[in-house]
């Protein structure tokens, strides 16, 4: 039976416990309670809360926050210049993918088409700026953080704060790790550590492997090494290549296991050769 932890009265159909939200470990029958019981709560609340949280940020990712191409369904390397982001529908699709859609339409001699949505493509900057801008309008959260990548190009940091604060929202990882970046140099916005560590680690939770990285650079440079060492794991079991070389490293002045070390290099193996095909090898052939 669930009590409140201030007064120990039990939750009952007329009354309704509500549980501590930063350890969720404790229940309560009003905020009063809470309130009375805070002061002899509040040092196991910390450490259970930073536990809760170590347990996500340290949780290995099922992929990167890339994912997979929308059409083969094969995972998206972390190369952007090998994936290509469709204007029309703001998909990102892999080269081979693309590839194949070229070759079908010079076969077939049809319009060039989107291979996702099927859509006419367009070549104009500007017709493909207003294709962008309505996908932002329906509250596209790549859209968004497209234009903000754009927008931070253009030197505009302002704007591009508000598009990235918009789009990590609506649950756009790239976008939290390019807030990062701007919180951490005061692009746009005042420099601000806190919220910096929160939306790196954000990027990082949803499967960014850059972020995993410059989290690693910075436990490392606090004097946390094992903490560090577990992001650069989990960076490298996502295909990231300057993690494995900081894990190897580590591992040739003897500050890694070499069991370790083996199970990074096989998880590392393994990703590049989930993000390989055919077709993706026939499209870097052709220089596509």
């Amino acid at each position: 039976m669930m009590c409140c932890a201030a007064c120990g009265t039990a939750e009952a159909d007329d009354i309704k416990l509500m549980r501590c939200t930063a350890c969720k470990s404790v229940r309560y029958c009003s905020v009063k309670c809470q309130k009375e019981h805070r002061r002899q709560h509040k040092k196991e609340c910390k450490k259970r809360a930073a536990e809760l949280h170590d347990e996500i940020l340290f949780k290995q990712p099922d992929s990167t926050h890339l994912g997979d191409c929308p059409i083969c369904f094969i995972p998206l390397s972390l190369d952007l210049d090998k994936s290509i982001m469709m204007s029309c529908c703001s998909k990102v699709i892999c080269k081979g993918c693309q590839y194949a859609n070229n070759l079908r339409i010079e076969d077939e001699r049809i319009q060039h088409s989107c291979p996702f949505c099927r859509k006419p493509t367009v070549e104009i900057d500007e017709e493909c700026d207003k294709l962008n801008m309505k996908r932002i309008e329906v509250n596209d959260p790549a859209a968004m953080s497209q234009k903000g990548s754009e927008q931070f190009k253009k030197g505009d940091h302002q704007s591009a704060f508000q598009y990235f604060t918009k789009a990590s929202g609506l649950g756009d990882v790239e976008a939290h790790f390019k807030l990062s970046y701007l919180y951490s140099k005061g692009h746009g916005v005042e420099k601000d550590k806190g919220k910096y560590l929160h939306h790196m680690e954000q990027a990082a939770i949803g499967g960014h492997p850059f972020a995993r990285f410059s989290l690693a650079c910075s436990e490392g440079g606090n004097g946390r090494h094992d903490r560090g060492v577990k992001h650069l794991t989990i960076a490298a079991n996502l295909g990231h290549d300057k993690s494995l070389d900081s894990l190897k490293k580590l591992f040739s002045n003897g500050l890694l296991s070499k069991e370790d070390f083996a199970a990074a290099l096989r998880g590392h193996q393994a990703a590049i050769d989930a993000m390989k095909s055919p077709q993706r090898k026939a499209a870097e052939i052709a220089g596509v």
